[in-house]
């Protein structure tokens, strides 16, 4: 069916379409404008792309031989990590520890007995102390949920409450305070002792601290002592004995060796006179054994000085003393040492030559016993953790101990049986993992500079660490740069820092870094020694049993390829890793050959869209003068169509009249 021409509504020249064809023709420099904004647009993501695998490198370069390098971490090790770890700064020095440990620092936990679920907690002032840190609160009565609620709001991170279901219908009430070691026991006063009690978790306990000597009593080198304990202590005693001692070295006087016996004293002979003539007798002689120096005194060290003395006669010691010029505190359980015999007493015994040993501030007391109230169900109770590093005895409040090794804090977890050994040591592994992400970023640099300055598919067929899609999008950069002769030559440089000799302790030794494992033609055992193009594109290539036993075996050497001072003002001047570095600044640095790059590239982006503004403004005008042309054509002809009508109808008026 024909096209049907309704005046205003469609041309009867279809001139939208001629209009449309004739600015396609208009657009075209615009097109080739947007088109080389595009090119543009994705030759700065290239050097975008660059200059990150650039900076990449320079920072994994940066790291190896900066001031925070790797060679320069510490590490701790430990035989049994159930027992006792550590973590190490860089201040910490290589050593080698063993450690026993005695006794884990715990907190105070006490456990109710079951109580009924509708157990309820009386009004008052609660108030609990944990050390000498206390809380205390007001309680206006309620369940027990609503008073560890009240009392863990107080809590101050030093004392919990929480509610355990114990048995079927009933609940126990647990009350722990949050702060290990032995001076932060935790107290009940005021209502807090009535609940202790009314709950089962403990009871009124009367002062069980027994003073046997305060003022400090010295025996010196070769003497004994003995101290009297009066009333004895019974054999199933709890209590512990505590006291502080102190040593005094004494200085060893340099011996003398007393000189030989003279013998005896021998009369004279006498002589015999005759007619003027004397004869004198010889003279008497006597045969003196021979002279044998004696040996001068051994010399006596023995820590164990102190011991207790039971009712029926025999003793035990206890465990030995560590030299300390001043007084030092230490306590023993005694139902653990007394075998189940009464103590009477307290015997010092210094069989010391050159040491004298002080004692003083004496007592015994109730451990489980604080402001009058004793546990009757202690979970755990408060004590420090003791260790003993290569048989120095230390105790300390926290299990975790940062001031006993400089640069190293131990974490104490279990009582041992036997010594632990602690190695702190350089963390090697974080070495190694630095060095591979040194080579990582080298072959991706490598690998996109290859891509961009050749047009062999084979570039990219080689890495067959990139997906799929990687391929695809690689496929379209191919010789994208082939004419920039710069990155040709950032290449060649690349290589040669990667394959020459670098000035290191050790000399011969450990110059390359194929010495250590590392380079572009790395064969292992067994491989094939044919040609192999992508061994020639430049990338490192990593035998990892070789590298571990070169970092096992050259740690110091290794750091030194990769970072040296050669004039002895601190800082590195040669190395691999300060090459790498070196070479890679100028081009990312701010202003450098990348920034200078995309801001060129940028600039003529900012060109091109310009012009396209531009043209877009005229391709505006020239198809709205099309349009208005066009128009007014339609209506020129339209009027001509008007007028050809009324022509027509006046020609055939006359006709008609004429008949």
């Amino acid at each position: 069916m024909s096209d049907v021409y309704i005046p205003g509504v469609k041309s009867r020249f279809n001139t939208e379409k001629i209009i449309e064809d004739l600015m396609k023709v208009e657009r075209i420099p615009k097109d080739r404008a947007e088109k080389n904004v595009d090119r543009l647009t994705t030759e700065k993501g290239y050097w975008t792309d660059v200059g990150r695998r650039m900076s990449a490198l320079r920072d994994s370069a940066r790291s190896l031989y900066s001031f925070q390098n790797p060679f320069n971490d510490r590490i701790v090790n430990s035989s049994d990590e159930w027992a006792i770890t550590g973590t190490a700064t860089r201040e910490a020095v290589e050593q080698e520890r063993f450690f026993t440990v005695k006794q884990i620092a715990q907190a105070d936990r006490f456990l109710s007995t079951p109580l009924d679920d509708k157990f309820k907690v009386e009004s008052g002032t609660y108030t609990f102390t944990v050390g000498k840190d206390e809380i205390s609160f007001n309680f206006r009565g309620g369940s027990l949920k609503e008073f560890t609620e009240a009392l863990n709001r107080r809590g101050q991170n030093k004392i919990q409450a929480s509610i355990i279901s114990v048995t079927s219908g009933s609940k126990s009430l647990l009350i722990e305070s949050k702060v290990t070691g032995e001076e932060n026991r935790l107290g009940f006063k005021d209502a807090a002792e009535r609940l202790g009690e009314q709950t089962g978790m403990a009871q009124k306990s009367y002062d069980t601290r027994r003073s046997i000597m305060g003022e400090p009593m010295m025996v010196k080198a070769g003497e004994q002592a003995s101290i009297a304990v009066s009333p004895a202590l019974a054999p199933s005693s709890s209590l512990v004995l505590r006291l502080e001692t102190s040593t005094a070295l004494k200085a060893s006087e340099p011996w003398n060796p007393p000189k030989p016996p003279p013998g005896p004293s021998i009369p004279a002979a006498g002589a015999v006179s005759y007619g003027g003539i004397v004869v004198e007798n010889d003279a008497s002689k006597v045969e003196l054994p021979s002279w044998t120096p004696p040996q001068p005194p051994r010399r006596v060290d023995d820590m164990s000085v102190i011991s207790l003395g039971f009712s029926d006669g025999t003793t035990k010691e206890l465990p030995a003393l560590a030299d300390s010029a001043s007084f030092s505190g230490r306590q023993y359980r005694l139902d653990e040492i007394s075998g189940g015999k009464t103590i009477v007493s307290i015997d010092i015994a210094n069989r010391n030559t050159h040491r004298d040993v002080s004692l003083r501030n004496i007592e015994v007391f109730d451990p489980s016993s604080v402001g009058g109230v004793r546990p009757l169900n202690a979970i755990s109770q408060a004590q420090d953790a003791i260790i003993a590093m290569e048989g120095i005895e230390i105790k300390r409040s926290s299990n975790n101990i940062d001031d006993l090794l400089p640069g190293v804090t131990l974490t104490v977890r279990a009582a041992t049986e036997k010594p632990v050994k602690l190695n702190v040591e350089p963390d090697r592994e974080g070495v190694k993992d630095a060095i591979i992400g040194l080579v990582g970023n080298y072959n991706r640099l490598m690998a996109e500079i290859n891509i961009l300055t050749r047009t062999d598919d084979k570039v990219i067929e080689e890495l067959s660490y990139l997906t799929k899609e990687e391929q695809d999008d690689y496929r379209k950069r191919l010789g994208a740069f082939q004419a920039d002769s710069t990155l040709t030559q950032f290449r060649s440089t690349l290589q040669r820092v990667a394959s020459v000799a670098y000035p290191t302790s050790l000399e011969r030794d450990l110059a390359l870094l194929t010495q250590i494992g590392v380079g572009t033609d790395i064969r292992r055992g067994g491989a094939s020694a044919g040609y192999d193009p992508s061994r020639l594109r430049g990338y490192l290539e990593i035998d990892e049993k070789a590298l571990d036993a070169a970092i096992a075996t050259k740690f110091a050497g290794i750091k030194e390829l990769f970072g040296y001072d050669t004039n002895g003002d601190l800082l590195a001047d040669t190395g691999v890793a300060y090459s790498l570095e070196t070479m890679t600044k100028p081009y990312v640095e701010t202003g450098g050959f990348i920034a200078l790059k995309t801001g060129t590239v940028d600039n003529r982006i900012d060109q091109e869209k310009r012009r396209i503004d531009t043209m877009d403004r005229q391709l505006a005008n020239k198809e709205a003068d099309l349009k208005v042309q066009y128009g007014q054509m339609e209506s020129a002809y339209s009027r001509m169509e008007q007028m050809s009508g009324t022509l027509d109808r006046f020609s055939q008026q006359n006709s008609n009249n004429n008949r």
